[in-house]
């Protein structure tokens, strides 16, 4: 099977997390009009005992295509959110949450440069898949040992990603 890549927005994504964008948003200007603020762009949300979230920066290689999708993960006590730090592309790769996922229902979405995403708690999704060398700053919980569930495929569940 072979995946195409859609354009992200915030309605076509609603299922997976949040698109984190600044366009179409009204922002505030504050520190005597230097800075223009966008607030609560995202939901985070970290579940079970420990409730700590941390701020991580992530370093992406750029990815070659088609790209062999061979595994999704999920993060059952947290949402996770990446940012790019450059002015750069990414994809998703997503499935919706299950106990395992449903491989005729996945996704891939590509995100403009300035704009990020928030997986929701559960959902199924490919490790980052960057078009460019780029660093990404992520938010996820901070017991990270608990959160991490992996599903490899099947030898005959075989998925690409094409990308130009």
């Amino acid at each position: 099977m072979y995946l195409n890549v859609k354009q992200i927005n915030k309605e076509n994504f609603i299922k997976f997390g949040q698109l984190i964008s600044t366009k179409n948003i009204k922002g505030e200007n504050i520190n005597t009009d230097t800075t223009k603020s966008f607030y609560d762009l995202v939901n985070v949300q970290i579940l079970g005992n420990d409730h700590q979230c941390r701020v991580n920066i992530f370093k992406g290689k750029k990815r070659q295509f088609p790209l062999h999708i061979n595994m999704l993960e999920n993060h059952p006590f947290s949402s996770q959110a990446f940012i790019p730090l450059q002015k750069t592309t990414f994809i998703v790769v997503v499935a919706p949450i299950s106990k395992i996922p449903d491989l005729n229902s996945i996704e891939a979405f590509k995100i403009p440069t300035e704009e990020g995403i928030n997986f929701l708690p559960k959902v199924w999704h490919f490790p980052l898949i960057t078009t460019e060398d780029s660093n990404f700053l992520t938010i996820d919980k901070k017991d990270y040992k608990n959160n991490l569930e992996i599903y490899n495929f099947q030898n005959n569940q075989e998925i690409f990603l094409n990308y130009e």
